[in-house]
């Protein structure tokens, strides 16, 4: 989004076709994205008919859709505008340019949303909307919530009511279960964007001409809605100020020159900014006349913070692109013998055969008066506790517990004030885990957060953690992240056992085989060739056993998943 910063229509397109591309990585099936156009003429209060394009494939489908748009002029310059852009993986209905995003609310593209997430209780509200009248075109359950504010704008209006267009997605996000981030747009508030966010992530780039007046955003928090959905929310005693007052409050600047990128991963705002906004579930973010505002319909804990902090992101444009390497998965594969060392940096010392974990080391204390360690995470990330859960009862003398997260979740399980909880994810935004952190959180359990992602949901609400430094990973099935949680959960185990006697010729041998992995990784990377051949020759079987125990048991079940996740193979 810009304000006063005059853009092409051309550039603004492009560049959210730029910023799809980032993401491509993901995987999906098809693509969309809804900018100002059509016609020239405005709907009234400067606001111009919304311009939606969506096709199924690749997002090379989607550019030469773009091209082919007639009676669009692509030099006409916009001193503030929106758009929204999404990828999408089919999981309600088949891929098709009318289930792809961005949805629209009804033939005149009223509202317009993208959304990343699933929404749980889809079915009861497009039930609702359709004995209100509400038409349905695609099989998607993200239909329903652009159909759900359109329906709420138009019961609000014939009341007299005026609502924001925050009042509007605050009233939407009341009434859905499930993980979602929103970016909504429309022609009845124009030069507007509002966003959301709950278990699924986002974050907004912010990139001004001058200095930002301030490194931090306050949180304004909302009076409750009455709605004929549910029963009206007890009135938070902390309630946002007036809208002059609050429209008057420019954190960042009054009439300054600004652009704001909205999306679900820094790789895609990276080359416009590096000064970020994590938003936290629940958070709603309007921009409004160049001016960011984040609010939220109650507060929850007295400790929650009011603000939300800018950060400097440090991450190299150069570190997302597929460089010399046909696929994102095949570079990342290969840069593990640096991503390793990158890990171990600083925090291994060969020399003395120490091991500095900074992160956690105000806890270690704590940590080894506690009554068993309890992992937790999905995936590639579950393996990875698995593969060194022995090498940690070996380490620790200290009961090793391994959960997958959404298992975890289905059981009450027990969870005691002097358990101490690993919650291991890549991104730190895996709803799943997230959802178990908070579980374990308020049970009083010491929560440690291993992650690949600072600033992320659970480097953020957990007590302390690891920073597993692999740098950015551009892949759905992870590689060089999995390597990384793997080593940094061994020199926790180092760590752990530095004052034992008896473990020391143990934890020497340990040092010393850290010290020849890179190596070691790069002599099975020499054997590319061959490796291939051998994959030519199972190419055509239809299942795949992959066979070992003990330290090898963790090394079969991700072989297994990562040959279900990339070829659809039996294994």
């Amino acid at each position: 989004m810009n304000y006063l910063v005059p853009k092409q229509r051309k550039y603004i397109v492009d560049t959210l076709i730029v910023g799809l591309r980032r993401l491509e990585y993901r995987g999906y099936d098809s693509a969309g994205l809804a900018f100002d156009g059509g016609n020239e003429l405005p709907l009234g209060d400067g606001a111009m008919p919304i311009q939606l394009v969506r096709e199924k494939g690749k997002v090379d489908e989607l550019q030469r859709l773009v091209e082919k748009l007639e009676d669009i002029n692509w030099q006409l310059e916009f001193d503030t505008h929106c758009g929204i852009a999404h990828t999408r993986w089919a999981t309600h209905g088949e891929p098709s340019p009318v289930n792809s995003h961005p949805h629209r609310s009804d033939d005149n593209n009223e509202f317009v949303v993208v959304h990343n997430g699933i929404i749980n209780n889809y079915k009861d509200l497009k039930a609702f909307l359709m004995t209100k009248g509400h038409k349905f075109e695609s099989e998607t359950d993200t239909e329903v919530v652009v159909k759900l504010i359109k329906y709420l704008y138009d019961k609000h209006k014939a009341q007299g009511d005026k609502l924001t267009f925050q009042d509007l997605v605050e009233l939407v996000i009341g009434q859905l279960e499930g993980a979602f981030a929103f970016l909504f747009k429309s022609v009845h508030f124009p030069g507007e964007l509002a966003a959301t966010r709950r278990g699924s992530p986002l974050l907004v780039g912010v990139k001004c001409e001058s200095q930002l007046a301030t490194n931090h955003i306050p949180i304004f928090f909302s009076k409750a809605h009455d709605n004929e959905f549910r029963p009206s929310v007890v009135q938070s005693p902390v309630t946002r100020p007036d809208s002059n007052s609050e429209a008057e409050f420019h954190p960042l600047g009054a009439n300054k020159k600004i652009e704001y990128f909205f999306a679900s991963d820094a790789s895609a705002v990276i080359e416009h900014t590096n000064q970020v906004i994590f938003l936290e579930d629940d958070d709603v973010a309007v921009v409004k006349k160049g001016h960011l505002s984040i609010h939220r319909i109650k507060r929850g804990d007295v400790n929650e913070p009011a603000m939300r902090e800018i950060q400097e992101l440090f991450l190299e444009i150069q570190q997302i692109m597929k460089g010399n390497y046909k696929y994102f998965m095949q570079k990342e594969i290969f840069e593990q013998p640096d991503s390793v060392v990158n890990t171990m940096r600083g925090r291994v010392k060969f020399d003395q055969l120490q091991v500095v974990l900074g992160g956690i080391k105000d806890y270690i204390n704590e940590i080894k008066r506690c009554r068993r360690l309890i992992f937790i995470a999905c995936g590639t990330s579950y393996h990875s506790a698995v593969a060194t859960r022995q090498l940690l009862e070996e380490l620790t003398e200290l009961p090793v517990v391994v959960e997958l997260a959404s298992d975890f979740l289905d059981r009450n399980t027990p969870i005691f004030r002097d358990d101490v909880c690993f919650f291991i994810s890549q991104s730190g935004e895996t709803a799943d885990t997230i959802l178990a952190l908070r579980y374990c959180k308020q049970r009083g359990a010491l929560i440690v957060g291993i992650t690949n992602t600072v600033g992320s949901s659970i480097s953020r609400e957990s007590h302390c953690g690891i920073h597993i430094n692999a740098g950015p990973e551009i892949g759905v099935a992870s590689t060089k992240a999995y390597t990384s949680q793997f080593i940094s959960l061994v020199m926790f185990g180092l760590v752990m056992s530095e004052d034992s006697l008896s473990k020391k010729g143990r934890r020497d041998e340990i040092i010393r085989g850290l010290k020849e992995l890179p190596n070691q990784i790069k002599k099975v990377l020499d054997m590319d060739d061959k490796i291939i051949e051998i994959a030519k020759n199972l190419y055509n079987e239809k299942s795949l056993l992959i066979m070992g125990r003990g330290f090898n048991y963790a090394t079969c079940l991700e072989g297994a998943l990562k040959v279900k996740e990339l070829t659809y193979m039996h294994s």
